[in-house]
């Protein structure tokens, strides 16, 4: 049993592998020393990640009580941190993509005349396709913190046939689709682009994907000579054909795709769609549009859970104005719920 025990990482969005490594520390060690990536370097890698004291209180929201007292915090402000001299550690906890780091603190700790740490690599903790949980995955909305897919339970990938499986809206499903889920700003009359211009002003983001649902709110952007990263359009509004769709420039997407969603469903030719545009923006920031057969009023339950957390997500509401909703971990959960309310076809 060790004294002490050092643990560095950014540990956004605390999830199940961050909570291996700390047990295992905790097994290990009579004290811990968790040193947090400070907000300087962890924005510069990333912009979405949580800030310090969030991060900090969400290890100590996720822990016991009854171990808050073994451990004591600090920011991580370099790449090493005080493991090179710290005089009182005797352990330090990695997994496989930090143990050279360790062994490098390590020769730096020889040159001091300083004991070495024992390394202790802890294994990952592997999501629900064996593939290990991380930040990265659960920010760009693939997992979520417990290593489950936020898609998979409603679509059989098995199935080789992608578009042959369907999900029906049912009466509970639609009567949970009245409640409001998101922020309605209002236009003038039919002016859209009234709307629009508040939105991109309140809500603009360089670092994620701005994604319109519905040929209004589509033309209306492009009108104020503005492109979403993502537009689904169906050349409908109302459910009636909508003659201004015509306007709309797919020139001016780098991707043309096409599916199939019948009205009332939710289809894999529709969610292979969403998950290749949504991919293709988060390799090189390519823009798509997805023109559906059929319609795609539903197609936010389906986006919000693919797309990153952040995605913001606009679609219109006859007469009204636009609706904005945000991709969070609580909007996909509640699009979970929703779906679970769904059935085969």
């Amino acid at each position: 049993m060790h004294n002490l025990g050092l643990i560095g990482g950014t540990f956004d969005r605390f999830h199940a592998g961050h909570k291996k490594l700390i047990d295992n520390a905790l097994e290990n060690c009579k004290k811990i020393e968790i040193w947090i990536v400070s907000d300087e370097i962890a924005s510069k890698n990333n912009p979405l990640t949580m800030k310090w004291d969030h991060r900090k209180d969400d290890i100590i929201s996720n822990l016991g009580k009854d171990v808050i007292n073994k451990i004591k915090f600090g920011t991580l402000e370099n790449e090493f941190g005080p493991a090179p001299s710290h005089p009182d550690a005797t352990a330090i906890f990695c997994t496989a993509e930090t143990a050279d780091m360790c062994v490098e603190i390590n020769k730096m700790r020889r040159e001091e005349k300083l004991d070495e740490l024992e390394i202790i690599e802890v294994e990952h903790e592997n999501a629900w396709d064996g593939i290990p949980i991380s930040s990265t995955r659960i920010r760009n909305g693939e997992i979520n913190r417990q290593g489950e897919s936020w898609i998979s339970p409603y679509f059989n990938y098995s199935n080789k046939d992608k578009n042959t499986e369907s999900l029906v809206m049912t009466e509970y499903a639609e009567e949970m689709l009245k409640r409001p889920f998101g922020e309605l700003i209002e236009g003038k009359d039919d002016d859209y682009t009234y709307a629009m211009r508040v939105m991109v002003e309140k809500y603009s983001n360089e670092n994620v994907p701005l994604i319109t649902v519905g040929d209004v709110t589509t033309l209306a952007l492009q009108e104020m000579n503005q492109c979403a990263d993502i537009s689904l359009i169906d050349g409908k509004t109302k459910r009636k054909i909508w003659n201004q769709a015509t306007k709309i420039d797919i020139e001016k997407y780098d991707n043309y795709l096409k599916c199939v969603n019948p009205a009332g469903s939710l289809t894999k030719s529709l969610l292979g769609c969403c998950k290749l545009a949504l991919e293709k923006w988060l390799i090189d920031k390519s823009t798509s549009i997805i023109d559906v057969e059929g319609e795609e009023d539903l197609a936010p339950l389906i986006i919000h859970l693919v797309a990153p957390l952040g995605a913001i997500i606009v679609y219109g509401q006859p007469g009204k104005g636009i609706v904005v909703r945000i991709t969070e971990e609580e909007s996909k959960e509640r699009c979970k719920d929703i779906l679970s309310k769904f059935i085969y076809s």
